[in-house]
Protein backbone atom coordinates (compact mmCIF):
# COMPACT_ATOMS: atom_id res chain seq x y z
CA UNK A 1 0.00 0.00 0.00
CA UNK A 2 1.50 3.40 -1.24
CA UNK A 3 1.75 6.11 1.71
CA UNK A 4 0.26 9.15 0.09
CA UNK A 5 1.73 12.69 1.25
CA UNK A 6 -0.79 15.57 1.56
CA UNK A 7 0.91 18.37 -0.25
CA UNK A 8 -0.47 20.72 2.48
CA UNK A 9 1.25 18.49 5.06
CA UNK A 10 3.31 20.24 7.32
CA UNK A 11 6.87 18.75 7.35
CA UNK A 12 6.66 17.58 11.02
CA UNK A 13 3.68 15.66 10.09
CA UNK A 14 5.30 13.31 7.33
CA UNK A 15 6.07 10.69 9.84
CA UNK A 16 2.56 10.28 10.73
CA UNK A 17 1.40 10.55 7.49
CA UNK A 18 0.79 6.72 7.00
CA UNK A 19 -2.03 6.74 9.75
CA UNK A 20 -4.29 10.05 8.25
CA UNK A 21 -7.77 8.91 7.09
CA UNK A 22 -10.60 7.32 7.80
CA UNK A 23 -10.32 4.13 9.24
CA UNK A 24 -12.98 0.96 9.93
CA UNK A 25 -12.65 -2.52 11.43
CA UNK A 26 -13.99 -4.69 14.45
CA UNK A 27 -11.87 -5.58 17.62
CA UNK A 28 -12.20 -7.72 21.04
CA UNK A 29 -12.44 -6.05 24.22
CA UNK A 30 -11.96 -7.74 27.54
CA UNK A 31 -10.60 -7.09 30.70
CA UNK A 32 -9.45 -9.06 34.32
CA UNK A 33 -12.46 -11.45 34.62
CA UNK A 34 -14.66 -9.44 32.23
CA UNK A 35 -15.73 -11.81 29.33
CA UNK A 36 -14.39 -10.94 25.72
CA UNK A 37 -16.79 -9.38 23.31
CA UNK A 38 -16.80 -8.01 20.01
CA UNK A 39 -16.96 -4.53 18.76
CA UNK A 40 -16.76 -2.37 16.31
CA UNK A 41 -14.56 1.33 15.80
CA UNK A 42 -14.22 4.06 13.78
CA UNK A 43 -10.99 6.08 13.59
CA UNK A 44 -9.84 9.27 12.37
CA UNK A 45 -6.86 10.86 11.45
CA UNK A 46 -6.76 14.50 10.13
CA UNK A 47 -4.75 17.31 10.18
CA UNK A 48 -5.56 21.42 10.05
CA UNK A 49 -2.30 23.09 8.75
CA UNK A 50 -0.69 22.67 12.71
CA UNK A 51 2.43 20.51 13.71
CA UNK A 52 -0.28 18.09 15.30
CA UNK A 53 -3.02 15.32 14.29
CA UNK A 54 -6.19 15.15 15.40
CA UNK A 55 -7.31 12.05 16.37
CA UNK A 56 -10.94 10.56 17.26
CA UNK A 57 -12.17 6.99 17.80
CA UNK A 58 -15.84 5.95 17.89
CA UNK A 59 -16.03 2.34 19.50
CA UNK A 60 -19.28 0.23 19.85
CA UNK A 61 -20.19 -2.95 20.68
CA UNK A 62 -21.22 -5.51 18.25
CA UNK A 63 -23.68 -8.78 18.37
CA UNK A 64 -22.81 -12.18 17.07
CA UNK A 65 -23.62 -11.74 14.05
CA UNK A 66 -21.58 -8.24 13.61
CA UNK A 67 -24.55 -5.67 13.87
CA UNK A 68 -24.08 -2.70 15.75
CA UNK A 69 -25.85 -3.00 19.27
CA UNK A 70 -24.96 0.47 21.29
CA UNK A 71 -21.86 2.87 21.14
CA UNK A 72 -19.32 2.40 24.37
CA UNK A 73 -16.48 5.34 24.13
CA UNK A 74 -15.67 8.32 22.39
CA UNK A 75 -11.82 9.22 22.30
CA UNK A 76 -10.37 12.32 21.13
CA UNK A 77 -6.89 13.98 21.38
CA UNK A 78 -3.55 15.29 19.32
CA UNK A 79 -0.64 13.23 18.21
CA UNK A 80 2.35 14.95 17.93
CA UNK A 81 6.60 14.58 17.59
CA UNK A 82 7.87 15.33 21.40
CA UNK A 83 9.86 18.48 20.75
CA UNK A 84 10.79 21.40 22.94
CA UNK A 85 8.11 23.99 22.29
CA UNK A 86 9.46 27.17 20.96
CA UNK A 87 8.38 30.64 20.40
CA UNK A 88 7.33 29.50 17.09
CA UNK A 89 4.43 27.42 18.06
CA UNK A 90 1.00 28.58 19.45
CA UNK A 91 0.42 29.33 22.84
CA UNK A 92 -0.32 28.97 25.59
CA UNK A 93 -3.96 29.70 25.52
CA UNK A 94 -4.39 30.94 22.28
CA UNK A 95 -1.63 33.16 21.78
CA UNK A 96 -0.80 32.52 17.71
CA UNK A 97 3.27 31.62 17.95
CA UNK A 98 4.68 32.57 14.32
CA UNK A 99 3.03 32.14 10.98
CA UNK A 100 5.92 29.38 10.11
CA UNK A 101 6.50 26.32 11.80
CA UNK A 102 9.93 25.78 13.54
CA UNK A 103 10.23 22.89 11.19
CA UNK A 104 10.17 23.83 7.51
CA UNK A 105 12.00 20.82 5.63
CA UNK A 106 12.45 17.40 5.78
CA UNK A 107 15.97 17.97 6.56
CA UNK A 108 14.70 19.80 9.82
CA UNK A 109 12.61 16.81 10.83
CA UNK A 110 15.55 14.16 10.28
CA UNK A 111 17.30 16.14 12.84
CA UNK A 112 14.61 15.38 15.50
CA UNK A 113 15.75 11.36 15.53
CA UNK A 114 16.69 9.98 18.40
CA UNK A 115 19.65 7.39 19.02
CA UNK A 116 17.32 4.11 17.52
CA UNK A 117 16.90 6.68 14.47
CA UNK A 118 13.30 6.87 15.39
CA UNK A 119 11.09 9.77 16.56
CA UNK A 120 10.12 10.77 19.55
CA UNK A 121 6.05 11.33 19.99
CA UNK A 122 3.71 12.57 22.52
CA UNK A 123 -0.23 12.02 22.50
CA UNK A 124 -2.86 12.80 23.96
CA UNK A 125 -6.01 10.65 24.45
CA UNK A 126 -9.38 12.22 26.35
CA UNK A 127 -11.85 9.97 27.33
CA UNK A 128 -15.87 10.12 28.94
CA UNK A 129 -16.09 10.28 32.47
CA UNK A 130 -13.31 12.21 33.58
CA UNK A 131 -10.44 10.37 32.49
CA UNK A 132 -7.41 11.99 30.36
CA UNK A 133 -4.56 10.27 29.09
CA UNK A 134 -0.63 11.81 28.10
CA UNK A 135 1.31 9.28 26.60
CA UNK A 136 5.36 8.91 25.62
CA UNK A 137 6.21 6.72 22.85
CA UNK A 138 8.63 6.13 19.31
CA UNK A 139 7.22 6.18 15.93
CA UNK A 140 9.42 3.95 13.85
CA UNK A 141 8.50 3.95 9.86
CA UNK A 142 4.40 2.68 10.43
CA UNK A 143 4.75 1.52 13.69
CA UNK A 144 4.18 3.22 16.91
CA UNK A 145 4.59 2.35 20.70
CA UNK A 146 3.80 4.41 23.81
CA UNK A 147 2.85 4.24 27.22
CA UNK A 148 1.15 6.56 29.79
CA UNK A 149 3.66 9.39 31.09
CA UNK A 150 0.29 10.68 33.28
CA UNK A 151 -2.82 9.66 33.70
CA UNK A 152 -5.23 12.77 35.43
CA UNK A 153 -8.81 11.71 36.82
CA UNK A 154 -11.65 14.06 38.05
CA UNK A 155 -12.45 13.07 41.89
CA UNK A 156 -16.10 10.72 40.40
CA UNK A 157 -13.62 8.65 37.75
CA UNK A 158 -13.26 4.94 37.98
CA UNK A 159 -9.90 4.04 38.93
CA UNK A 160 -7.30 4.24 35.62
CA UNK A 161 -3.62 4.22 36.80
CA UNK A 162 -1.88 3.33 33.15
CA UNK A 163 -1.95 2.24 29.51
CA UNK A 164 0.37 1.36 26.51
CA UNK A 165 -0.51 1.15 23.30
CA UNK A 166 0.87 -0.17 19.94
CA UNK A 167 -0.31 1.16 16.41
CA UNK A 168 1.04 -0.84 12.97
CA UNK A 169 0.55 -0.97 9.37
CA UNK A 170 0.49 -4.33 7.83
CA UNK A 171 -0.77 -5.07 4.28
CA UNK A 172 -2.70 -1.80 4.17
CA UNK A 173 -4.50 -2.11 7.98
CA UNK A 174 -4.07 -0.59 11.09
CA UNK A 175 -3.46 -2.49 13.80
CA UNK A 176 -3.82 -1.73 17.30
CA UNK A 177 -3.56 -2.96 20.66
CA UNK A 178 -4.15 -1.62 24.11
CA UNK A 179 -3.24 -2.64 27.60
CA UNK A 180 -4.71 -0.98 30.63
CA UNK A 181 -3.86 -1.14 34.68
CA UNK A 182 -7.68 -0.19 35.78
CA UNK A 183 -9.77 -1.13 38.71
CA UNK A 184 -7.36 -2.82 41.14
CA UNK A 185 -5.77 -4.54 38.17
CA UNK A 186 -1.63 -4.72 37.48
CA UNK A 187 -1.47 -3.83 33.48
CA UNK A 188 -2.72 -6.27 31.08
CA UNK A 189 -4.46 -7.33 27.92
CA UNK A 190 -7.66 -5.04 27.50
CA UNK A 191 -8.50 -4.51 23.47
CA UNK A 192 -7.04 -4.56 19.95
CA UNK A 193 -8.82 -4.38 16.62
CA UNK A 194 -7.69 -4.57 12.56
CA UNK A 195 -9.08 -1.95 10.80
CA UNK A 196 -9.15 -0.74 7.17
CA UNK A 197 -9.27 2.01 5.43
CA UNK A 198 -12.12 3.70 3.84
CA UNK A 199 -12.70 6.36 1.24
CA UNK A 200 -15.52 8.58 3.02
CA UNK A 201 -15.84 10.57 -0.44
CA UNK A 202 -16.75 7.34 -2.25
Amino acid sequence: MAIEIPTDLTPELVPFAWLLGHWEGVGVLGYADEEERQFGQIVDFSHNGLPYLEYRAESYLLDDQGNRTRQISVETGFWQLDRKQGDEDSGPGLLPGAEKPLLQTAADVEKMRNDDEAFDILATINHPGGVSELYVGVIDGPRIQMATDAVMRGANAKEYTAASRMYGLVNGELMWAWDMAAAGQQMSSHASARLRKVDVAA
